[in-house]
């Protein structure tokens, strides 16, 4: 909201709303003992021009996308943002809005989160989706949790090609509910291998965890990787990049039980890491165990179509230890924005980022691996807008970032604290945001670091 109004009238009608005469009386249950007895230590107050010019000053201080070029990805992703969506997004009747428990006045709100189910169902064809989950890795680890529940077992297989924090997450869940996670090893083309699934998975498994693109922006078989979780009784759950899905197969079409992944890139901004947006689909069977909440099209009394919250696990909110998950809140602004978004795009649309992503990301490897001394790793695998770039051993991705960023350039993830092994190695993301004369802009910087520091040994 760009102004609130809170003139001496509007306060006077929400002391008059809850029956108190006065600000002091607001705050008569905190002890006398603990307010603040002395004014804040605030520097004079600025009127509206100055302090915009003010605020603006120190708000210059960040390296913001609107002045730096950026080819960060690993998890939160720089796409294009139809204006119309923030228009819609932040209309005050969707801006304000509450958790809507009385459909008979949040029926828009409803109607919206109704749609964006619609949408994810299309997007994975998948059957049901809910309500949305805090991001992608909680949607991951609460799949995990639903599956070793519904199939009674207590082993959660995962690559080790899954995105690091969403491991850490899981782990985390893991550890406070009694399961075990076995964690299994990338290939050399930075996919999951296969023989290494079938070798660990068995009677105790409960389901397997897959990323597709995975955290190297490789692709996975996940048919296969479904197919031997199936063999033995285990549930398959895979985290999709949507944007992907403009081009690539949708995971339903692989038999695939649960489908999460991060909405971000549908119409949110990167932030600074969020807020987030996770999507949750899976079969019709398992709706009894879903987390969060589903919305429903229904019918008044009267024939009008309507909205209303059609299954949701009470025990979230009353009986907590009995719950299938204590994620109770959604993200329903963040999702009405990747609604808008879906809308906007539509299948053409969809297919044609995706399809720039490809096309853009495959240009910045090809000219990388031009470099003197500079190796795309795992080049025979097929990628998705991210790829890992090894540096020459006379310099480090983080001087090389330190240094681009005196460019105005937001390199590459250094990977080496996530995966010792790809020390000196760099993931790098490229989507339709980045042109040609960006990518070059980016390569040429890299390259002339390079070549400075082979000069200066």
């Amino acid at each position: 909201m760009g102004y609130i109004s809170n003139t001496e009238t509007d306060r006077r009608e929400m002391l008059d709303a809850i029956g108190i005469q006065n600000f002091d009386e607001l705050l008569a249950p905190l002890p006398e003992a603990i307010r603040l007895k002395s004014d804040l230590n605030l520097p004079p107050a600025l009127d509206e021009y100055n302090l915009v010019k003010h605020l603006s000053r120190i708000a210059s201080k960040n390296a913001d996308l609107d002045s730096h070029l950026s080819f960060l990805g690993a998890g939160i992703y720089d796409h294009f943002k139809p204006s119309v969506i923030g228009s819609l997004q932040f209309r005050g009747e969707f801006a304000s809005a509450y958790t809507p428990y009385q459909p008979e006045v949040s029926q828009g709100m409803l109607q919206a989160i109704y749609e964006y189910q619609t949408m994810i169902c299309a997007l994975t064809q998948m059957d049901l989706s809910n309500a949305s989950m805090y991001d992608a890795s909680t949607g991951l680890a609460e799949a995990a949790l639903m599956a070793a529940s519904l199939v009674n077992r207590f082993e959660i297989v995962v690559s080790s090609s899954v995105h690091p924090h969403y491991r850490e997450v899981i782990q985390t869940y893991a550890d406070s509910t009694g399961y075990i996670v076995v964690e299994t090893p990338r290939d050399v083309n930075g996919a999951s291998e296969l023989a290494s699934y079938k070798s660990v998975i068995n009677s105790k498994t409960a389901c397997v965890l897959v990323q597709h693109p995975n955290f190297f922006g490789s692709l996975e078989d996940i048919g296969a990787i479904t197919e031997v979780a199936h063999a033995a009784g285990a549930l398959s759950i895979v985290s999709v990049d949507p944007i992907s899905l403009g081009l690539l197969k949708p995971p339903g079409e692989f038999d695939v039980d649960i489908v999460v992944g991060e909405g971000q890139s549908l119409g949110s901004p990167m932030g600074f890491g969020g807020p987030l947006l996770g999507f949750f689909a899976c079969k019709k069977k398992y709706v009894r165990s879903f987390p969060g909440r589903i919305v429903g099209a229904t019918e008044d009394s009267e024939g009008r179509r309507g909205y209303t919250m059609t299954l949701r696990t009470r025990e979230q909110d009353i009986r907590r230890e009995k719950a299938t998950s204590n994620i109770c809140t959604n993200q329903s602004l963040l999702a009405l924005g990747a609604t808008i978004y879906l809308c906007e795009m539509g299948k053409s649309g969809m297919r044609d980022v995706a399809n720039l992503c490809v096309q853009k990301a495959n240009y910045a490897k090809k000219r990388f691996s031009d470099l003197p001394g500079v190796k795309v790793l795992f080049a025979e695998s097929k990628t998705f807008k991210e790829f890992v770039v090894q540096l020459p051993a006379t310099v480090s991705v983080e001087d090389v970032n330190k240094r681009l960023l005196a460019k105005k350039i937001i390199g590459g993830l250094a990977l080496k604290s996530y995966y010792p092994e790809l020390k000196n190695s760099m993931l790098v993301c490229v989507t339709e945001t980045k042109s040609k004369t960006d990518i070059d802009r980016y390569i040429e910087a890299v390259g002339q670091v390079i070549s400075e520091r082979g000069e200066n040994r």
